[in-house]
């Protein structure tokens, strides 16, 4: 079964939460509230989307995490690969020479197929579109003009 670890699955869960209140700073205790999580995890974990460029740290009484770009411009491949590395089924999907096979091997630019098609997948899916639905019905209305808006 393929799957991402379960710290890249918190790690989408925080950035998520975060795209919530994109120009908030949030304190990384208050981030370990609303998730649910241990304080020390959601410290690793954004201390590793702040290595990553994906979040600002800010340090203080009024300091914590908040998104570095918009949650529309950060996708779930920038999540994933800050966790876990270049995204590839197989290694030698991803490097090159790394396999005693690969001179003769049928299924790598198969896998390399399958690689592809994953991180476009990944790339295809923003912090804004992991909004629940409730964010994602409310921002919709807000954009409808006001004659077909049902909640003015």
């Amino acid at each position: 079964m393929l799957r991402v670890s379960r710290l890249t699955d918190y790690a989408c869960v925080l950035m998520t939460c975060l795209a919530g209140r994109s120009r908030d700073v949030v304190s990384a205790a208050d981030l370990a509230e609303r998730v649910r999580l241990e304080l020390p995890t959601v410290s690793k974990l954004m201390k590793r989307m702040s290595r990553a460029g994906l979040v600002e740290s800010f340090r203080g009484a009024q300091g914590g995490y908040r998104l570095a770009r918009l949650p529309e411009s950060i996708s779930l491949a920038d999540i994933v690969t800050a966790m876990e590395g270049p995204i590839g089924m197989t290694e030698c999907s991803v490097h090159t020479g790394r396999c005693g096979f690969e001179s003769h091997c049928g299924a790598r630019s198969n896998w390399r197929r399958v690689s592809d098609i994953v991180v476009a997948a990944l790339k295809g899916v923003t912090l804004a579109d992991m909004q629940p639905p409730r964010l994602l019905a409310q921002a919709a209305r807000r954009s409808l003009p006001v004659a077909l808006r049902t909640d003015s």
